[in-house]
């Protein structure tokens, strides 16, 4: 009887850390995806707005600096599932996102781009080759990029799955590369666990823009050619488990610099804080919340299979042993002494 409960233990041990195994190197990986066929909105608000908005007047477009805005900018993000480079449980995934900002007392948009590059899957990181990997942020102004050069470096919509208290690349839109998204601690939304990242840059050129000279204070010339300098603190809380950014805030400025002037001392074109509104955020910590307990099943329960299927082994091992000594036992135990008649020769 013991051996066969020995040999029961043995078989659900070697199961149960069996089981473990395939459940984290195998359907992990298979998990911790982003999906082909992404589609997600985020929205994100802001009042005492700085900014330049264009009117249209007698067909013709008027700039004007306007302080006070009520700003909205709403980020959609779709799966581009006729690229080439997207495969049925391939590793690449095609996302273009679209975002447009306007003044919610006119309706006049503010700020629009549209761009579309190919992530990893796992990471969210750029990849190459890339096919369609572009960025327009002027309308009719499409600047594609080299299929096998990454346009768009670092991470994009979210951070890795099992996202660490480490510093990360994200990309910037504004400036054209990655940042650095320093790690700044822990914090808690609305119960949920989450890592802050932090992103500065620096008053930094970003192109050129030509402009009424009065607009930038030199009314004797009909048009001028601008420098246009940008500065952002970006703010996002991230869900470590599932990489899911569940808030985002940042205060930017942009402003135009003519010959003798340095940063700080231009026309301030755009200056305030957006942050992620009440809807958005709710709706990033459910799905947070929905994914991070479907994946820790697949990361929290191998650990338990591997310790319950250890110990179940080193007892199957133990009473094993214990069986067979006792067996032992019981054979030498039940072996007759012979006894040899009195004066028979051996």
């Amino acid at each position: 009887m013991r051996r066969i409960l020995s040999f029961a233990l043995l078989g659900l041990g070697v199961f149960a850390v069996a089981l473990g195994l395939l459940l984290r190197f195998y359907s992990y990986p298979q998990l911790a995806k982003v999906p082909l066929d992404q589609e997600s909105t985020s929205v994100a608000e802001g009042d005492n707005v700085t900014a330049l908005i264009v009117r249209t007047v007698d067909g013709a477009p008027v700039p004007e600096i306007r302080q006070g805005l009520s700003l909205t900018s709403t980020t959609y993000v779709t799966g581009d599932l006729t690229a080439p480079e997207v495969q049925e449980g391939g590793d690449t995934a095609v996302y273009v996102e679209a975002i447009r900002t306007v003044d919610d007392a006119s309706g006049i948009v503010v700020d629009a781009s549209v761009r579309s590059l190919c992530v990893d899957r796992f990471t969210t990181e750029a990849v190459a080759p890339c096919e369609r990997q572009y960025i327009e942020q002027e309308q009719g102004e499409r600047n594609t990029g080299v299929r096998d050069t990454i346009q768009q470096p670092g991470l994009s919509f979210k951070f890795p799955f099992g996202a660490e208290q480490r510093d990360y690349d994200y990309y910037d839109l504004s400036v054209g590369e990655s940042v650095e998204a320093r790690y700044d601690g822990e914090e808690t939304i609305q119960g949920l666990d989450v890592h802050k990242y932090v992103m500065t840059v620096p008053p930094t050129r970003i192109g050129e823009r030509e402009v009424p000279g009065s607009l930038v204070g030199l009314d004797d010339r009909p048009s001028v050619t601008a420098e246009l300098y940008y500065q952002v603190r970006r703010t996002v809380w991230v869900e470590p488990v599932t990489g899911i950014i569940v808030r985002g805030e940042q205060a930017g400025k942009q402003e135009l610099l003519v010959s003798g002037e340095d940063p700080g001392e231009g026309t301030t074109v755009f200056q305030g804080t957006l942050g992620f509104n009440d809807k958005t955020v709710n709706d990033n910590v459910t799905k947070a919340e929905d994914t991070k307990s479907q994946l820790s099943l697949l990361t929290a329960w191998p650990l338990y299979m591997w310790i319950g299927g250890g110990v179940l082994i080193v007892a199957g091992v133990l009473l094993l042993l214990t069986a067979n000594s006792a067996t032992g036992r019981r054979s030498t135990a039940g072996t007759p002494l012979r006894r040899e008649p009195a004066g028979v020769d051996r």
